[in-house]
Parts: structure tokens; C-alpha cells; sequence
């Protein structure tokens, strides 16, 4: 890792420290080893101002890596060759679990809107940009459906989702992917885990069917899994 890399890793995942040394340790674990969040940012995933809405945003690792970008790119310390973070996007983030939102909010404070809620069921607000990362496999085929029209329908127009799951048509790097997930899910006491995938194409099927335009782009770089990366926009008008 280059050392402005770093100093954003740096930057992001200290707020943490103030919800104890484990979550810092699993922060700088998962912004450092998962190259979606930082592809998020380099690549110009993210539009530069209105709402950005998490669903599932889980520690708000995501929202954290945001907020410190922005800070590092206005004192002058931002990679070159990047593209700028966005400046005035308004961050907010959905999760079910309370002890996870209880982390987001000791390390985000007002940096970012936390709220305790169940994504299947929650009202979704107007936004611009609606993120998904490994979300979906968790809900039943119909409730991934529900929450993606929900989210689509929350867009405004030329919002985009960004949706990461992972193919279920990549043989054995699937296979990885899917072993990761039921241990991680026994790990955390759930001893029959019910996790449910698509293809990518079902993926660009059903988020093309809910009026998008999609493109797909592998997001398991570094990694043995079968992750992809979906950008799906809402037609205009």
C-alpha cells in the first residue's frame, strides 16, 4: 500500500478507535482488504453532491471512508491520479442490527445520518445515489426484488444503484465466495444460514427490468471470490 493510500486508510478508520480497538482493527481490515470502497472513490463512482443512502450499511465503514476522503482532498493530501471525492454529498445509512449502528454513530457523529431500521420495510428517501455491498444474499429472491424497485423508485432521475453481490455463475470462485459466507454466518451463531444468490446475468436482468441501464464490473480484485460490482441507472424523466 502507497503511503497516500494509506494516510486515507489512516484517516477513515480512526474515528473508530472511540468504539474500541476492535472495531478500529476490523475497519482497517475490511477498507484495506476489500477493494470495493476504495474503487468507489478512485474510479468516480459517486456523484459529487446530494444523497448518498447505505442500505445495510452495517459499522458505516463506507459513509467513514467518505468523510475522511472529502478532508484529506481539501488539506491537499489526495493520491494523485484520483479522481476528487464528492464535497457536498449528504450521507445517510440504514441498518438493522443496533450494536452495528451503535459503532457507525460513535465513529460517524454528525457526519453522517445513522438510523436503525430494516431495509425490507423502511421507507426509503428521495436520494442519488442508493449503495448495496453484499446486502442482498441475505433476503429471500422476492425481498431482494422489493428492496431494489424500492430503490430504483427512491432515485432521482439519473440516480444510479451501486449493488455488490457475488456471481453465482463463476464456478469455483463462486464456491469460495459462498463457503466465506456460511462460515462467517456460523461465526455469528446463525447455524443454518439460508443465503441466496443470482447469476450476474440475473442480476442485470432484474435491475434492467426495473428500468436501469447497467453495467457490470468484477470487484474481487486481490481476493479468491466471485464478487461484481453493478452500476445501474435510472432513466431520465
Amino acid at each position: 500500500m502507497n503511503e497516500p493510500h494509506k494516510a486515507v486508510l489512516d484517516a477513515a478508520t480512526q474515528p473508530f478507535r472511540r468504539a474500541g480497538i476492535a472495531a478500529w482493527h476490523h475497519a482497517r481490515g475490511k477498507l484495506r482488504f476489500d477493494p470495493v470502497y476504495f474503487n468507489l472513490l478512485q474510479h468516480g463512482l459517486l456523484p459529487n453532491d446530494g444523497t448518498l443512502l447505505d442500505l445495510g450499511c452495517g459499522r458505516g465503514f463506507l459513509l467513514a471512508l467518505i468523510v475522511a476522503a472529502c478532508r484529506q482532498y481539501r488539506s491537499g493530501h489526495w493520491p494523485s491520479g484520483w479522481r476528487a471525492p464528492p464535497q457536498r454529498l449528504r450521507l445517510e445509512g440504514l441498518e438493522r442490527q443496533g450494536d452495528l449502528v451503535a459503532v457507525a454513530r460513535t465513529a460517524l457523529r454528525d457526519d453522517a445520518r445513522i438510523e436503525q431500521q430494516d431495509i425490507r420495510v423502511a421507507e426509503f428517501p428521495a436520494c442519488d445515489v442508493v449503495i448495496l455491498l453484499d446486502v442482498l444474499l441475505y433476503l429471500e429472491e422476492q425481498e431482494q426484488h422489493r428492496v431494489l424497485e424500492r430503490a430504483v423508485r427512491a432515485l432521482n432521475p439519473g440516480g444510479v444503484v451501486l449493488l455488490r453481490e457475488a456471481d453465482a455463475g463463476a464456478g469455483a470462485a463462486f464456491q469460495a465466495t459462498k463457503w466465506s459466507e456460511h462460515f462467517l454466518e456460523v461465526a455469528r451463531g446463525r447455524c443454518r444460514p439460508r443465503l441466496h444468490y443470482r447469476t450476474a446475468r440475473e442480476w442485470i436482468q432484474l435491475l434492467e427490468d426495473l428500468d436501469t441501464v447497467v453495467r457490470a464490473e468484477p470487484m474481487s480484485s486481490g481476493t479468491p471470490f466471485s464478487n461484481v460490482l453493478f452500476v445501474a441507472t435510472r432513466y431520465p424523466g
